[in-house]
């Protein structure tokens, strides 16, 4: 091939070809500046609205995670395209990557289910750090939140790692509010009615000290009696209060309440125990020895 040739089908090529990649390139340029730009604004309208910095936490993941799937498909789509005008045959490049897709979905498939539950979970704003949740059978305070799994810490310290992709029904029991139901067990000679008037005092009271106010959010809702249990009526009632503070005002609820039943000789029925001695086939029963001793001589020994 001679040099004119070469030359003239270059510049032919320049002024066609060449042309078309350079417009694909600024065009692929200028598509990922606004899929950053509009990505960022639909979210930041988001944060605007949002006062928690959890959720803001959750939509800048989600934000990110869309502009970085954006991405790949303008850089993927650019790509093909300037192959196919550099005279590549994209049908067996379609046809591998399909192929390699196929083989990486396979072999990954609990991960690709891991991100697309995390972002779905993040989406909904169904779990955020410091909920007390239960989730794949196990409960405790997330700690952190991601698109492969979440981290909780239980009680008595224990950590689990739980893969978005195993979380199935969540329990969150730190969602907007929190609630405690009571069920509070008196004995069949009490007034039920009076045991009620009791629950509200004590209420009111704790609704009046200055280091529970905040966290109760509204009266105590005495339900009624529940049951009559085999030793005891049951009342059931419940208590609002802000998140994950329900359990620090059962505590002290609890706590003045038997203060104030021990006061009212309210009885809380506890289990008893029966000493059976024992019958003989003649009907007599064996002896007891029972040696009695009073307080100043057991005191003296």
């Amino acid at each position: 091939m001679k040099l004119e040739q070469v030359v003239e089908q270059g510049t032919t090529w320049l002024f066609t070809s060449g042309i078309r990649i350079v417009l694909i390139v600024v065009l692929t340029l200028v598509l990922l500046r606004v899929a950053r730009v509009v990505s960022r604004r639909i979210f930041a309208t988001i944060q605007r609205e949002e006062a928690d910095p959890e959720k803001r936490k959750r939509t800048d993941t989600l934000a990110s995670v869309v502009f970085y799937v954006t991405r790949a498909v303008i850089l993927v789509v650019a790509i093909l395209t300037v192959l196919r005008e550099t005279g590549v045959d994209v049908g067996p490049v379609l046809a591998a990557a399909g192929v390699l897709g196929l083989a990486v979905g396979f072999g990954a498939q609990s991960l690709v289910k891991d991100l697309i539950s995390g972002f779905f979970i993040l989406l909904y704003d169904q779990i955020r750090v410091g909920d007390v949740v239960q989730i794949a059978g196990k409960g405790g305070l997330v700690e952190n939140i991601n698109l492969k799994m979440v981290r909780l810490r239980d009680l008595a310290g224990n950590v689990y790692f739980v893969p978005n992709g195993e979380v199935g029904v969540v329990m969150n029991m730190t969602k907007e509010f929190s609630m405690f139901v009571f069920d509070v067990g008196v004995s069949y000679r009490e007034d039920v009615d009076e045991v009620m008037e009791v629950l509200t005092k004590i209420d009111e009271e704790l609704r009046a000290d200055p280091k529970f106010a905040s966290d109760i959010l509204a009266p105590l809702e005495i339900l009624g009696v529940d049951q009559f249990a085999d030793s005891a009526v049951v009342i059931k009632a419940r208590t609002k209060t802000l998140p994950i503070k329900q359990w620090g005002v059962a505590r002290e609820f609890n706590r003045r309440m038997k203060k104030r039943f021990d006061e009212l000789n309210i009885e809380i029925p506890f289990p008893h125990v029966t000493l059976y001695m024992g019958e003989g086939k003649q009907g007599g029963a064996p002896p007891a020895f029972v040696k009695l001793e009073s307080a100043g001589a057991a005191g003296g020994q």
